[in-house]
């Protein structure tokens, strides 16, 4: 028998955990293990150290109900969201490209016409985005599917507001010539949560923990990999710290301000509105 010491204690760990049937979850484990272990080896925590760390897991997962997913913050803050997302979505430079889902994502969301008000009764300025779905070799995508949610004018999500029923989100569908129109606000930047235990942690840093303004989507089409992503208002003063790294060039888009005047779905408002005009790209999934 070997017995324990400093310098052996990770193989044999390593070589404990590889009694795993599961290929796939046998090379998880023994990763997990490998550079659990090195982060330990490196940083040498004290006792009080490493409780505090079990503590702050303990209280982060108890915050986590089926509105607030504390540990997706975690993960969207230290980049990690952001890398499994490029990992996973390596598309054609030719399609819109993947970012983060975030944690306040809701399924099931009502289907609004073509042109509707998604945001009845929220605060903000109307924002009207258009454009098309279409493949990438240019053909129109009919009957796509677009998935949106987004802050209202106050920086808020339906998750954090006592509202009954959808805020702030809506299911959208392309027209036969792959066109698209929604009527909402206009988003603004907001801060993250920072009354758990991200926002405890983040307090004892100089890191930014603010969003830049934006509207998220997940277009999804029978044929084409799904992809979600966000379109971010050109300008924005949080553009270059966003908290979460969910950023790409290609996703910053203008958000035209106009004082009055016909609105791109045909109403007349004498009041201030954006239009803002995007064409999401989809590549066909794999045969």
């Amino acid at each position: 028998m070997t017995y324990v010491t400093e310098d052996n204690l990770t193989d044999l760990a390593i070589e404990r955990w590889s009694n795993i049937p599961d290929p796939r979850l046998r090379q998880i484990m023994t990763a997990l293990v490998k550079h659990l272990h090195g982060f330990v080896r490196e940083i040498e925590p004290t006792p009080a150290e490493w409780f505090t760390a079990i503590d702050w897991l303990t209280r982060t997962g108890k915050l986590c109900t089926d509105k607030r997913q504390e540990f997706i913050l975690a993960s969207d803050v230290l980049g990690v969201s952001m890398l499994v997302d490029a990992i996973n979505n390596r598309l054609s430079t030719a399609a819109t490209p993947s970012t983060v889902e975030g944690p306040f994502h809701i399924h099931d969301s009502p289907e609004v016409a073509h042109g509707g008000d998604m945001a009845a009764g929220a605060p903000g300025e109307p924002c009207f985005v258009t454009g098309t779905v279409r493949g990438v070799g240019g053909e129109p995508v009919a009957g796509a599917e677009l998935d949106v949610w987004q802050t209202d004018g106050e920086g808020l999500y339906e998750a954090q507001r006592d509202v009954e029923g959808a805020w702030m989100r809506a299911v959208y569908r392309t027209g036969g010539d792959g066109r698209y129109a929604i009527r909402t606000v206009s988003p603004i930047g907001y801060t993250v949560p920072m009354d758990g235990t991200v926002g405890e942690l983040m307090e004892r840093t100089r890191i930014s923990h603010m969003r830049p303004a934006h509207i998220h989507f997940e277009v999804r089409a029978p044929g084409y990999k799904s992809v979600t992503t966000h379109l971010f208002r050109r300008g924005d003063q949080y553009i270059e710290t966003d908290v979460v790294f969910g950023v790409k060039e290609p996703l910053i888009v203008d958000f035209q301000e106009k004082q009055s005047g016909e609105t791109p779905n045909g109403e007349r408002l004498e009041a201030p509105f954006c239009e803002v005009r995007y064409d999401f790209v989809l590549q066909r999934t794999a045969t």
